[in-house]
């Protein structure tokens, strides 16, 4: 990459050349390209021969990173694309983004077997390896790939791996993570139509006021811990609530028994 001259200021912001546009997101030249010739991106503005791109180009390129970082394929990154204009804010995108942004790190990582065993501290059997996988701790790749299994991060590994300690049963573990998973994809869901419905619906029939929208990304960012705490606590005073009740139920039942 040549070195980068300094970046033209218009009215309208900074416009970068797209080997600065490249250095301040960490995509690079050819993948910005590709995006624009996808159509992902707008095209650059010329300045004679040299196309030079605007925060518009960059914020939608930082949703692009998200969307890919969160697994969408490129086909749904289009699509997801498509139904936002190319001319609209860079505070929208950015409202964007933190609509979609993870609410919990999930960084995946393929090991091989050998290096899986290292990561658990001992060898793995296979029936290990598939109680590992029922708890979400890992996904287990096919025959021929590259690498044996996707790792879902290493506090996943961890709390499966005491679950396997425990002494209660794998099948145990495996019904209790399978009503976890139930009862928290209904909470996800039930907290996302509360969202839309009071917040950002609102919002759009509004006509997306522009001083909202850095409200509202900000809003969000701060909304993701606050809510998962708020589900820990709310979880841990449930269980305190059902252990007194039916120790309390135990003992009524004792004095008349």
């Amino acid at each position: 990459m040549s070195a980068a001259s300094p970046p033209e200021t218009t009215p309208d912001g900074q416009l970068l050349t797209v080997d600065q546009l490249a250095e301040r997101t960490g995509v690079s030249v050819r993948t910005i390209r590709f995006y624009a010739g996808k159509g992902l991106i707008p095209a650059p503005r010329l300045r004679g021969r040299t196309g030079l791109y605007d925060t518009g180009h960059r914020a939608r390129l930082e949703l692009i990173s998200e969307l890919t970082g969160l697994g969408f394929t490129l086909a749904a990154i289009e699509r997801q694309l498509e139904r936002i204009p190319h001319d609209v804010a860079p505070e929208e995108l950015a409202l964007q983004r933190a609509l979609l942004t993870p609410w919990v790190p999930e960084r995946g990582e393929e090991l091989s077997r050998s290096e899986l065993d290292r990561r658990a501290g001992r060898p793995l059997s296979d029936d290990d390896v598939a109680c590992l996988e029922s708890l979400g701790a890992l996904t287990r790749l096919p025959d021929g790939a590259p690498a044996a299994v996707r790792l879902h991060g290493a506090i996943a590994l961890g709390s499966a791996l005491e679950a396997l300690d425990s002494g209660l049963t794998p099948e145990l573990w495996q019904q209790a993570h399978a009503l976890i998973e139930r009862h928290t994809t209904a909470l996800a869901e039930d907290l996302m139509v509360l969202f839309q419905d009071r917040v950002l619906q609102p919002y759009r029939d509004r006509g997306r006021p522009a001083d909202e929208r850095s409200r509202l990304a900000a809003g969000f960012s701060r909304l993701k811990p606050i809510t998962v705490q708020g589900v820990v606590a709310a979880f841990g005073r449930a269980v305190n609530r059902t252990i007194r009740t039916r120790a309390s139920a135990e003992d009524r039942g004792s004095r008349t028994g």
